[in-house]
């Protein structure tokens, strides 16, 4: 499906959450919260997915991949601004479907990174183009000239004239200026002075897997991020480090407990927050939902200790807050009214609903069942748990009169039980509203190109709590 660079097309498109109340917002988001929908200024799912941040004249700018719900095909990349972090407004599609050619209809692009280059100040846009069987693969790249213009797609990166045949790709500049492009398997590519070709091969074949490349600097340590190959499948990522680009690479390990799947998530950047105390360092993960890319989707935003040669993400922080000017980070509470499942006053249930006897969880795979609450407040909320037979749910939110302001998709799989906040709203103005949470009846599969199957086994939607700011 081509999209159009129109905010009246992007609210049209099945699928997308609609939010038609959007200008009437009175608040904003407080904090970074992983694993749930995001939602711009228009009210429309932020969908930025394999994405880069650069900062520019005091704004963060972030660049992705954006998604369709019915196919893996070339979407666009889009672009969005803030100046928190929390709070994103849609610039435009910085790159969209082009005409024919590499970047056309029924073509794959991925991973979009943007650095500015040194000596000429344009705006380099990087990325993975290739046939929908992954089997015409490139380093692309595109430009602007401001950093939220329209890019125009310039063709291969070339070394010793002919294009770097990888996909999965990312981007590093280093403290001296210089650019590098990360592929997949381990090699590291020196930009030129313009940021448009290559002129060394720093690393090859380093190892054999790591896709979702990352790399990032502290002190005189290099650290280079990547993950296991399972398609859309999160699993336990990994790291090595080095003093020096060109190596000796020293593995390391994982970088997340075990088994935490890199806390449900893949690597896609780190945004190093430098201010006037300490450095943050903003681990970005895709939490992906094939085939629902779009609506589904969603992010895993946490903070990358780094200490000496090591880094990691020990615990999971459902919402924390980043003190931009002074470069600290903290974690922050949900506060709000909480509703327990039980509350049968409270939540009306339709359809066939049980009780897990362990966790004590409200469950049902029933297509079209559903739990509905009337509130009163600016936020809504709710807790359940993801599992390996989760499915999609529906959302939908209703002022007083009846009127649907508000719908959304989230996605219940996951490869582990995960007990964790799965929706909040955007902050809406004060008053009556009703949310309903419904059963789609479907789920995620998927298959790598060696045939192995990924995803739910069930269709199973659950509430633990619901939770209300006033």
């Amino acid at each position: 499906m081509f999209l159009k660079n129109s905010k009246k097309t992007i609210l049209t498109i099945a699928f997308f959450s609609i939010y038609t109340l959007a200008t009437a917002q009175k608040g904003k988001i407080d904090a970074i919260y992983s694993g749930i929908p995001w939602f711009d200024n228009n009210g429309n799912v932020v969908s930025a997915h394999g994405a880069n941040i650069i900062k520019d004249n005091g704004k963060y700018y972030l660049f992705g991949e954006y998604k369709s719900d019915d196919n893996n095909a070339f979407n666009g990349f889009s672009c969005y601004s803030s100046t928190d972090l929390y709070n994103w407004k849609f610039e435009k599609m910085a790159l969209p479907v082009q005409k024919s050619g590499n970047l056309g209809p029924n073509r794959v692009g991925e991973r979009p990174k943007v650095m500015k280059c040194p000596k000429t100040g344009e705006y380099i846009m990087y990325m993975h183009a290739d046939d929908l069987k992954y089997k015409d693969q490139y380093v692309g790249y595109a430009t602007s000239k401001t950093i939220n213009g329209e890019y125009t797609f310039q063709g291969p990166v070339l070394f010793d004239g002919k294009p770097i045949k990888k996909w999965d790709m990312g981007t590093f500049q280093d403290t001296d200026g210089s650019g590098y492009i990360i592929t997949h398997s381990g090699n590291l590519y020196k930009l030129s002075d313009d940021y448009k070709s290559v002129t060394e091969q720093l690393v090859k074949d380093m190892t054999s897997h790591c896709e979702a490349p990352v790399i990032i600097k502290k002190d005189n340590t290099y650290f280079w991020l990547g993950s296991e190959l399972t398609s859309w499948e999160r699993n336990d990522n990994y790291y090595f480090t080095a003093t020096s680009l060109k190596g000796p690479w020293k593995s390391q390990g994982i970088f997340a407990p075990k088994d935490s799947l890199t806390w449900n998530s893949q690597s896609t950047f780190v945004l190093p927050i430098v201010g006037s105390k300490d450095t943050t360092y903003l681990f970005m993960g895709d939490r992906w939902a094939f085939p629902r890319q779009n609506s589904a989707a969603t992010y895993v935003w946490q903070p990358l200790l780094v200490t000496g040669t090591s880094i990691s993400l020990p615990d999971y922080k459902q919402s924390w807050q980043i003190d931009i000017a002074k470069g600290t980070w903290s974690t922050s509470k949900i506060n709000g009214i909480e509703i327990e499942n039980t509350d049968t006053k409270a939540i009306q249930y339709s359809g066939n609903w049980s009780q897990d006897k362990s966790s004590k969880i409200s469950q049902s795979d029933a297509k079209g069942a559903s739990f509905s609450v009337d509130f009163k407040g600016t936020q809504v909320g709710f807790y359940g748990t993801s599992k390996v037979d989760g499915g999609y749910a529906s959302i939908v939110i209703k002022n007083k009169k009846g009127k649907t302001i508000l719908s959304s998709t989230i996605d219940m799989y996951c490869k582990y039980t995960e007990n964790a906040l799965k929706f909040l709203s955007p902050v809406l103005p004060k008053g009556n509203y009703n949310i309903t949470v419904s059963v789609v009846g479907e789920h995620g599969n998927w298959y790598k190109k060696d045939g192995t199957g990924f995803g739910s086994t069930g269709n199973f939607v659950s509430v633990d709590k619901i939770i209300v700011k006033k």
